[in-house]
């Protein structure tokens, strides 16, 4: 009888261990995709602006984020710069409905890897535009950052 119930708590045990292995195992997944997903909006973005190369080479692009107003101009025919704006607008919602907290920024930066999404810090030196991307994974209630760099 004693032999039973000390088998019974080795397998209880074990299995306690394997299903503690699983949430850690799916909690590493759900982060794998959030980082895709970031990285996939970061080409989104890089993408945005190869094909608005002239708002790029006016400095529309220099230093955007949040999400400004619609120029309501997507219909007829938009500036380079009120496209720059629709980009980062369209392009800030999505990264809100598909990243947990998700917010992002473009600017030139010549040091990328800093900044919150409410203080970017972009200092508007260098060559290369950089594109920051902020989201919450949640599991552990860390404020997470992808950044790319990119030249047009």
């Amino acid at each position: 009888m004693l032999e039973v119930l000390v088998t019974m708590l080795i397998i209880a045990v074990g299995l306690l261990g394997l299903a503690g292995l699983q949430v850690k195992g799916l909690q590493a997944n759900h982060a794998a995709y959030l980082r895709t997903e970031a990285t996939e909006r970061a080409y989104d973005m890089a993408d945005r602006m190869r094909a608005n190369i002239k708002g790029v080479d006016a400095g529309d692009y220099n230093n955007l984020s949040g999400t400004p107003t619609d120029p309501g101009c997507i219909t007829t025919d938009c500036t380079p710069k009120q496209l720059a704006d629709y980009d980062v607008r369209q392009w800030n919602l999505d990264n809100a409905r598909l990243l947990p907290l998700g917010a992002g920024a473009v600017c030139l930066d010549s040091t990328p890897d800093d900044g919150t999404p409410t203080a970017p810090a972009c200092d508007g030196n260098g060559t290369a535009f950089a594109i920051k991307l902020w989201w919450d994974e949640g599991h552990n209630g860390q404020q997470k950052r992808f950044v790319t760099t990119f030249r047009p």
